[in-house]
This record gives C-alpha cells, structure tokens and sequence, in this order.
C-alpha cells in the first residue's frame, strides 16, 4: 500500500486548488487555472516558483527540456491538467517530473473535472 502524503504544505496547496476550482469552476484553459493558482498560492505566503524548467537527460547527454508548472518551497512538483478526465499516461508524466526534478512527492491537479481531481504523487523509487 502506498504511503499518502500528508504535510501542512501539500494541504495548503490543494486549497488553493479548492478555492481556484470552487471560484472558476471546468472549462477553462490551464494556464488560466495556473496563473489564479499562483495569485491564490501568494496570497496565502505559499512559497512557489512558476514554470520551472529542467533539462532532461539521456546517456549522459542534454536531449531536450520540459517545465512543470510549479514547484513549492522546493519540496512539492506541482503539475496541472484542465481536461475532462486523469489518465494513466498523465499520472506517468507526474512521476516523471518526481525522478528528473530529483523530487520526493507531487501533487496532479486537474481543473478541467466538475470536481477538481487531486492526485498525490511519491517518487517511484521512494528515495
């Protein structure tokens, strides 16, 4: 069974999410939901950074890059969907970001439901 996160940071950030999703409701684009976040984040002294980008490796060699939409106090990767359903492949992208941002736990937030999906994410090799 996999260990939930529980931390007074990640509960602040999801509600945030709450207040965002609650004020705007579905059917926005993401980046809408990704800069009322951060104005909600800032208002309650969240400490983030927006749009991170982190170079990704192969064979030792700089391939390419990609940015999460945050990361929290250096601690949480943060990344957001509005679409009308979570899949598999977007959970994968989130542990993904955990292993190259060398990061222990992860919050998908997807705006795009009727309710606002939360999933919480762990490093998948629990470092």
């Amino acid at each position: 069974m996999k260990e939930e996160i529980q931390d007074d940071l990640t509960y602040k950030v999801i509600g945030c999410a709450m207040k965002v999703h609650s004020f705007l409701g579905n059917g926005f684009q993401e980046v809408i939901y990704q800069r009322a976040l951060a104005i909600e984040m800032k208002n309650q002294g969240v400490d983030f950074a927006r749009e991170v980008e982190m170079p990704i490796f192969y064979d030792n060699q700089n391939i390419g890059s990609r940015r999460v939409d945050f990361v929290i106090a250096n601690e949480i990767v943060v990344e957001l969907k509005a679409i009308i359903k979570l899949e598999d492949v977007h959970l994968a992208q989130g542990l993904n970001y955990l292993v190259a941002y060398k990061m222990d736990k992860g919050l998908l937030l997807n705006f795009g439901a009727k309710s606002l999906e939360i999933k919480r994410l762990r490093h998948p090799k629990g470092r």
